[in-house]
């Protein structure tokens, strides 16, 4: 068909005003190079589901897309079987989660939906907690506030990996017209009570706190989900309210006070940084917008705030874990992420894991898991009898951080203190990243190639003394695209290009001994890690 064609059976079909009004005013002004933007291709389902702008046409999320979606899931899962649908405060995120649940019961499937905007963990630690089959959250997390998103959880409480991505991805493309779907059956659809985020909050609390409670914490769910479930988490265990920042408490879909609803984005955090400056705060904590990632500072004297590093993070709550749980047990983090982890698993002896990117690998890295973390501020937190979500959780990590640092305040330390000792026992691990977005995907590709055929010597003025192509599944990982670097001098560098946007990614590492002062190991660890920045971007000619 033609693109005039494909859009007027668009039309057709589709259910929202919204979608029809954006569509039919293209197609009255023969507006050719949008309608290609948006009926030339078209969102691809992978193991992060589906995720882009909100609009009309196949390559955008809306009602007719998210329809297909559902319909697909409901074939590969079959009737009978139960899906839990949760949902953020996104434009569009409750419609579509409904719309999940009408397509799954008129296919003869069982929805439960969760009864409002919650946290993306609330709804991974409900699929277990429930026994269901599968679970669906309609979120973007921290994209743009045009975009929205569509994540399928499998009945283990994970992200779906191969081939279960294909099979629904398959079952997609055999959908026929979304308004001869049948729909929603109201004996097979359940609308969940609050009974599900206290029973979400009682698992979390359950993890090791400890017993100390002094702490002022200053917070930021950044327009988003996480603010009241946090807070409910907060004071069952006993903490006193977070302070959070008023202008950006409340779930707002145009995220109006950010360019960039995304913690780790340059500006995020002033809002927060200064009510900790305000207020005394012993600690500063945000959520990103679905709440699944948590990001940490340490107020300092002058005012100001040390942002802490996904690694910091990770080694923190690793040793915390580590120390209060017993047993065969096991922690894991990513190819990317630093190499401290494995370092604190061997002083403890405990069996540790290195897997691909992405929680939904590091959740399968093996038996015993009581810990995961990725370097996007990403953790899973657990206990003796394992982890309450199954992915990333930022309302369990950030309460653990919470609790590691009411214990340092009470004996007169901070978390700084803390990641001082840990350099002292293990090393000073640095690491940093430098990144390349391209509008051109051929240009990621290129530079691959080039480094493949032509793989540097020296990186930093350390010599390259080994290269993994991660292609060939490298480890006994599953093969992806990617090249690590081990370097001279107890340092490394990981470069691939990113599964969710048009970015090339390095991921560079230095170890380096602390034989004196600690901030002495700091800023010799800055100067080689620019090094290796230098001649990676160099290299790389992006």
């Amino acid at each position: 068909m033609s693109l005039i064609e494909e859009a007027c059976a668009w039309l057709a079909q589709d259910p929202d005003p919204d979608t029809l009004a954006e569509l039919a005013a293209l197609l009255e002004r023969e507006d050719m190079v949008a309608l290609h933007d948006r009926f030339g291709a078209k969102l691809e389902f992978g193991t992060a589901g589906l995720r882009g702008e909100l609009g009309a046409g196949p390559n955008r999320m809306n009602r007719v897309t998210v329809m297909r979606a559902a319909a697909g899931l409901a074939e590969v899962l079959g009737p009978g079987k139960h899906v839990v649908i949760g949902y953020d405060a996104r434009h569009k995120s409750d419609v579509f989660a409904r719309d999940t649940a009408a397509v799954l019961t008129g296919a003869g499937l069982h929805a439960s939906l969760l009864p409002c905007p919650l946290p993306t963990p609330v709804l991974a630690f409900a699929v277990r907690h429930l026994g269901a089959d599968a679970g669906v959250t309609v979120t973007a997390s921290h994209n743009p506030p045009r975009d929205n998103g569509y994540k399928v959880y499998w009945g283990d409480g994970s992200q779906i990996v191969p081939p279960i991505d294909s099979e629904i991805s398959a079952a997609i493309d055999a959908v026929g017209r979304v308004d001869e779907l049948p729909l929603h059956d109201p004996g097979t659809l359940t609308e969940l009570g609050e009974g599900i985020i206290d029973d979400y909050i009682a698992a979390v609390t359950s993890l090791p706190l400890g017993d100390a409670r002094d702490l002022k914490v200053a917070y930021t769910p950044l327009h988003g989900v996480g603010a009241a479930t946090l807070t409910g988490a907060f004071l069952a265990a006993g903490f006193d309210s977070p302070m959070a920042v008023e202008e950006q408490r409340d779930p707002d879909p145009d995220f109006p006070t950010v360019s960039f609803p995304n913690p780790e984005e340059p500006g995020a955090m002033d809002l927060a940084i200064a009510l900790a400056a305000k207020q005394g705060a012993d600690l500063v904590l945000a959520n990103d917008p679905d709440a699944d990632r948590c990001a940490v500072g340490v107020p300092l004297p002058d005012g100001s705030c040390r942002m802490l590093t996904g690694d910091e993070v990770g080694g923190l709550l690793g040793e915390h874990v580590i120390i209060h749980t017993t047993g065969d047990r096991m922690v894991a983090t990513t190819i990317v992420s630093s190499t401290l982890l494995s370092k604190i698993a061997q002083a403890h002896g405990v069996r540790y894991g290195e897997t691909l990117t992405g929680f939904k690998w590091i959740i399968k890295a093996g038996p015993g898991l009581v810990f995961g973390y990725e370097e996007a501020i990403g953790y899973s937190v657990g206990s003796n009898t394992g982890l309450p979500v199954r992915d990333k959780d930022g309302i369990g990590a950030a309460l653990t951080v919470a609790a590691i640092a009411a214990a340092a305040k009470r004996e007169g330390r901070t978390l700084l203190d803390l990641l001082d000792d840990q350099a002292r026992r293990y090393g000073l691990h640095a690491t940093s990243q430098l990144s390349f977005r391209v509008a051109d995907l051929s240009l990621i590709a290129n530079a691959m190639s080039r480094l493949r055929a032509n793989p540097p010597a020296v990186l930093g003025g350390r010599t390259v003394e080994q290269v993994d192509d991660l292609n060939k599944g490298e480890g006994g990982l599953p093969p992806t695209d990617g090249l690590r670097y081990r370097l001279s001098g107890d340092a490394r560098a990981v470069v691939r290009p990113s599964g969710t946007e048009p970015k090339l990614k390095c991921y560079v590492e230095v170890v380096v001994p602390v034989k004196g002062e600690v901030s002495d190991a700091r800023t010799q660890a800055t100067h080689a890690l620019d090094a290796l920045k230098t001649d990676l971007s160099t290299t790389l000619g992006l």
